[in-house]
Protein backbone atom coordinates (compact mmCIF):
# COMPACT_ATOMS: atom_id res chain seq x y z
CA UNK A 1 0.00 0.00 0.00
CA UNK A 2 1.46 3.29 -1.01
CA UNK A 3 2.12 5.64 1.98
CA UNK A 4 0.52 8.80 2.51
CA UNK A 5 2.61 11.65 3.65
CA UNK A 6 0.52 14.37 5.98
CA UNK A 7 2.40 17.65 7.24
CA UNK A 8 0.75 19.62 10.03
CA UNK A 9 1.72 22.94 11.68
CA UNK A 10 0.16 23.45 15.40
CA UNK A 11 -0.21 27.75 15.21
CA UNK A 12 -0.86 27.90 19.10
CA UNK A 13 -0.98 31.86 19.04
CA UNK A 14 -1.88 35.13 16.99
CA UNK A 15 1.43 35.84 16.19
CA UNK A 16 2.13 36.98 12.62
CA UNK A 17 3.88 34.98 9.91
CA UNK A 18 6.90 34.66 10.65
CA UNK A 19 8.78 31.19 9.82
CA UNK A 20 5.44 29.90 8.18
CA UNK A 21 5.91 31.75 4.31
CA UNK A 22 9.27 30.04 4.69
CA UNK A 23 8.51 26.18 5.51
CA UNK A 24 5.55 26.63 3.46
CA UNK A 25 7.58 27.92 0.67
CA UNK A 26 9.96 24.72 1.25
CA UNK A 27 7.35 22.41 1.22
CA UNK A 28 5.70 23.90 -1.88
CA UNK A 29 9.17 23.10 -3.48
CA UNK A 30 8.21 19.17 -2.46
CA UNK A 31 4.65 19.70 -3.37
CA UNK A 32 3.82 19.11 0.23
CA UNK A 33 0.88 21.21 1.31
CA UNK A 34 0.48 21.66 4.79
CA UNK A 35 -2.48 21.05 6.95
CA UNK A 36 -2.52 24.28 9.80
CA UNK A 37 -3.97 23.22 13.14
CA UNK A 38 -5.20 26.96 14.36
CA UNK A 39 -7.46 27.80 17.26
CA UNK A 40 -10.28 29.78 17.77
CA UNK A 41 -9.30 31.31 20.83
CA UNK A 42 -5.63 31.50 21.33
CA UNK A 43 -3.12 30.99 23.97
CA UNK A 44 -1.98 34.79 23.50
CA UNK A 45 -3.64 37.54 22.22
CA UNK A 46 -6.94 37.30 20.13
CA UNK A 47 -7.56 36.61 16.51
CA UNK A 48 -8.88 39.44 14.07
CA UNK A 49 -10.27 39.01 10.36
CA UNK A 50 -7.52 41.61 9.23
CA UNK A 51 -4.83 39.84 11.42
CA UNK A 52 -2.07 39.14 9.04
CA UNK A 53 -1.93 35.78 9.91
CA UNK A 54 -5.50 35.04 9.35
CA UNK A 55 -5.25 36.61 5.55
CA UNK A 56 -1.79 34.96 4.92
CA UNK A 57 -3.70 31.61 5.70
CA UNK A 58 -6.78 32.38 3.34
CA UNK A 59 -4.04 33.13 0.81
CA UNK A 60 -2.32 29.11 1.81
CA UNK A 61 -6.04 27.38 1.81
CA UNK A 62 -6.65 28.89 -1.87
CA UNK A 63 -3.51 27.40 -2.87
CA UNK A 64 -3.99 24.00 -1.55
CA UNK A 65 -3.25 24.34 2.04
CA UNK A 66 -6.09 22.50 4.54
CA UNK A 67 -7.49 24.77 7.85
CA UNK A 68 -7.85 22.53 10.84
CA UNK A 69 -10.02 23.74 13.22
CA UNK A 70 -7.49 22.90 16.77
CA UNK A 71 -9.71 22.46 19.15
CA UNK A 72 -11.08 25.69 20.64
CA UNK A 73 -9.85 27.41 23.88
CA UNK A 74 -6.34 27.57 24.17
CA UNK A 75 -5.85 30.42 26.43
CA UNK A 76 -5.36 29.72 30.54
CA UNK A 77 -8.19 29.38 32.79
CA UNK A 78 -7.83 31.76 35.67
CA UNK A 79 -5.64 30.53 38.35
CA UNK A 80 -4.21 27.85 35.93
CA UNK A 81 -0.24 27.75 36.52
CA UNK A 82 0.54 26.29 33.77
CA UNK A 83 0.71 26.08 30.21
CA UNK A 84 -0.34 24.01 28.12
CA UNK A 85 -2.71 22.95 30.66
CA UNK A 86 -2.22 19.06 31.77
CA UNK A 87 -5.65 18.07 30.73
CA UNK A 88 -6.43 17.96 27.18
CA UNK A 89 -9.51 20.34 26.22
CA UNK A 90 -11.62 17.48 24.43
CA UNK A 91 -10.15 14.56 25.94
CA UNK A 92 -13.44 13.56 28.42
CA UNK A 93 -16.23 15.69 27.12
CA UNK A 94 -19.52 14.45 27.15
CA UNK A 95 -21.39 14.82 23.33
CA UNK A 96 -23.19 17.90 24.30
CA UNK A 97 -20.65 19.35 26.29
CA UNK A 98 -18.74 18.87 23.02
CA UNK A 99 -21.70 19.81 20.97
CA UNK A 100 -21.06 24.02 22.80
CA UNK A 101 -17.61 23.51 22.15
CA UNK A 102 -17.86 22.91 18.17
CA UNK A 103 -20.67 25.50 17.91
CA UNK A 104 -18.49 28.38 19.26
CA UNK A 105 -15.76 27.51 17.88
CA UNK A 106 -17.16 26.98 14.10
CA UNK A 107 -18.27 30.37 14.41
CA UNK A 108 -15.45 31.77 15.57
CA UNK A 109 -13.54 30.19 12.38
CA UNK A 110 -16.52 31.36 10.11
CA UNK A 111 -15.99 35.36 11.19
CA UNK A 112 -12.77 35.36 10.03
CA UNK A 113 -13.44 34.05 6.44
CA UNK A 114 -11.46 30.36 7.42
CA UNK A 115 -14.39 27.92 7.63
CA UNK A 116 -13.07 23.85 8.16
CA UNK A 117 -14.86 20.53 8.36
CA UNK A 118 -11.27 18.96 9.60
CA UNK A 119 -10.79 19.09 13.67
CA UNK A 120 -7.88 18.19 15.34
CA UNK A 121 -8.17 18.16 19.29
CA UNK A 122 -5.44 19.64 21.95
CA UNK A 123 -2.62 16.47 22.49
CA UNK A 124 -4.70 14.46 19.75
CA UNK A 125 -7.03 13.57 22.36
CA UNK A 126 -10.93 13.41 21.50
CA UNK A 127 -13.48 11.35 23.84
CA UNK A 128 -15.86 9.69 22.01
CA UNK A 129 -18.58 12.00 22.91
CA UNK A 130 -16.71 14.72 21.08
CA UNK A 131 -16.20 12.20 17.80
CA UNK A 132 -20.13 11.83 17.74
CA UNK A 133 -20.61 15.54 18.26
CA UNK A 134 -18.23 16.31 15.10
CA UNK A 135 -20.49 13.65 12.67
CA UNK A 136 -23.82 15.24 14.00
CA UNK A 137 -22.03 18.73 13.29
CA UNK A 138 -21.13 18.30 9.77
CA UNK A 139 -17.62 17.72 10.18
CA UNK A 140 -15.59 15.10 7.74
CA UNK A 141 -12.37 13.91 9.58
CA UNK A 142 -10.81 14.09 12.76
CA UNK A 143 -7.31 13.39 13.39
CA UNK A 144 -6.34 11.86 16.93
CA UNK A 145 -3.56 10.39 18.45
CA UNK A 146 -4.64 6.79 17.29
CA UNK A 147 -5.12 7.91 13.15
CA UNK A 148 -7.66 9.82 10.93
CA UNK A 149 -11.20 9.65 11.54
CA UNK A 150 -13.08 9.53 8.43
CA UNK A 151 -16.30 10.83 9.82
CA UNK A 152 -18.34 10.54 6.85
CA UNK A 153 -17.85 6.78 6.28
CA UNK A 154 -20.05 4.04 7.99
CA UNK A 155 -19.15 3.14 11.87
CA UNK A 156 -20.40 4.26 15.11
CA UNK A 157 -17.48 6.35 15.01
CA UNK A 158 -16.32 6.46 11.57
CA UNK A 159 -13.44 4.82 9.79
CA UNK A 160 -10.10 4.90 11.35
CA UNK A 161 -7.03 5.08 9.06
CA UNK A 162 -4.46 3.77 11.92
CA UNK A 163 -1.04 6.24 12.06
CA UNK A 164 0.60 7.65 14.64
CA UNK A 165 1.84 11.80 14.84
CA UNK A 166 5.30 11.41 14.58
CA UNK A 167 6.91 14.72 16.23
CA UNK A 168 10.28 16.08 17.76
CA UNK A 169 8.51 16.35 20.94
CA UNK A 170 7.59 12.71 20.59
CA UNK A 171 10.38 11.18 19.44
CA UNK A 172 12.99 9.34 21.96
CA UNK A 173 16.64 10.46 22.52
CA UNK A 174 19.19 8.34 21.47
CA UNK A 175 22.01 6.81 23.40
CA UNK A 176 23.41 9.03 26.90
CA UNK A 177 26.32 10.88 25.67
CA UNK A 178 30.10 9.69 26.37
CA UNK A 179 31.87 12.13 29.79
CA UNK A 180 33.52 14.83 28.62
CA UNK A 181 35.71 17.16 30.62
CA UNK A 182 33.96 20.23 30.11
CA UNK A 183 32.92 22.75 32.15
CA UNK A 184 28.90 22.39 33.57
CA UNK A 185 27.99 25.41 31.63
CA UNK A 186 29.65 24.08 28.52
CA UNK A 187 28.62 20.36 29.55
CA UNK A 188 24.94 21.22 29.64
CA UNK A 189 25.11 22.91 26.35
CA UNK A 190 26.89 20.00 24.95
CA UNK A 191 24.08 17.92 26.09
CA UNK A 192 21.02 20.23 24.48
CA UNK A 193 22.64 19.69 21.16
CA UNK A 194 23.52 16.31 21.84
CA UNK A 195 19.88 15.58 22.39
CA UNK A 196 19.04 17.66 19.55
CA UNK A 197 20.63 15.28 16.93
CA UNK A 198 19.49 12.53 18.19
CA UNK A 199 15.85 13.44 18.33
CA UNK A 200 16.44 14.64 14.94
CA UNK A 201 17.89 11.25 13.72
CA UNK A 202 14.76 9.70 15.27
CA UNK A 203 12.66 11.78 13.18
CA UNK A 204 14.03 11.11 10.02
CA UNK A 205 14.10 7.26 10.98
CA UNK A 206 10.60 6.88 12.06
CA UNK A 207 9.79 9.02 8.89
CA UNK A 208 11.13 6.39 6.38
CA UNK A 209 9.96 3.19 8.18
CA UNK A 210 6.65 4.68 8.34
CA UNK A 211 7.19 5.07 4.74
CA UNK A 212 8.36 2.45 3.45
CA UNK A 213 5.56 0.25 5.88
CA UNK A 214 2.84 2.39 3.85
CA UNK A 215 -0.24 3.72 5.46
CA UNK A 216 -0.07 7.26 7.28
CA UNK A 217 3.00 9.32 7.76
CA UNK A 218 2.13 11.81 10.18
CA UNK A 219 4.60 14.65 10.42
CA UNK A 220 3.35 17.38 12.84
CA UNK A 221 5.51 20.30 14.15
CA UNK A 222 4.72 23.28 16.76
CA UNK A 223 4.86 27.36 15.91
CA UNK A 224 7.99 27.46 18.58
CA UNK A 225 9.48 24.78 16.90
CA UNK A 226 9.73 26.35 13.71
CA UNK A 227 11.78 29.26 15.01
CA UNK A 228 14.32 27.09 15.91
CA UNK A 229 16.57 26.38 12.79
CA UNK A 230 17.85 22.90 13.51
CA UNK A 231 14.11 21.72 14.40
CA UNK A 232 12.92 23.41 10.82
CA UNK A 233 15.96 21.10 9.29
CA UNK A 234 14.93 17.89 11.00
CA UNK A 235 11.07 17.89 10.05
CA UNK A 236 12.21 18.92 6.70
CA UNK A 237 14.68 16.18 6.42
CA UNK A 238 12.10 13.30 8.06
CA UNK A 239 9.81 15.07 5.15
CA UNK A 240 12.68 14.32 2.55
CA UNK A 241 13.02 10.44 3.95
CA UNK A 242 9.30 9.98 3.81
CA UNK A 243 9.11 11.00 -0.10
CA UNK A 244 12.18 8.93 -1.09
CA UNK A 245 10.64 6.30 0.45
CA UNK A 246 7.69 6.32 -1.53
CA UNK A 247 4.67 8.45 0.33
CA UNK A 248 2.75 11.29 -1.69
CA UNK A 249 1.35 14.27 -0.67
CA UNK A 250 -1.69 14.26 1.55
CA UNK A 251 -3.38 16.22 4.20
CA UNK A 252 -5.70 16.14 6.67
CA UNK A 253 -9.03 17.21 4.72
CA UNK A 254 -8.05 14.27 1.72
CA UNK A 255 -6.05 12.07 4.26
CA UNK A 256 -6.14 8.43 1.85
CA UNK A 257 -5.62 10.17 -1.44
CA UNK A 258 -5.64 8.18 -4.93
CA UNK A 259 -2.20 7.79 -5.70
CA UNK A 260 -2.25 8.44 -9.39
CA UNK A 261 -3.80 11.81 -8.79
CA UNK A 262 -0.72 12.79 -6.59
CA UNK A 263 2.31 14.13 -8.24
CA UNK A 264 5.49 11.70 -7.89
Amino acid sequence: MTAALIVSVSLTGAETPSWYPWFATQLDARLVPVSWLLPPRPHRGRHRPDAPLIGWLRERTRAGDVLVLHGFDHTVTPGARRWPPRRAEFAGLPSHEATLRLIAATRTMDHLGLPSDVFAPPRWLASDGTVRALRRRGFRVCADGAGVRLLDQPGELGRLVRGRVLSLGGMPAGPTEPNTDYSTEQHAEHSVVWRQRSLSAALVRAAGRAARRGGLVRIAVTAEELTHSASRAAVLAAVDAALAAGARPATYRLPVPDPAAMPA
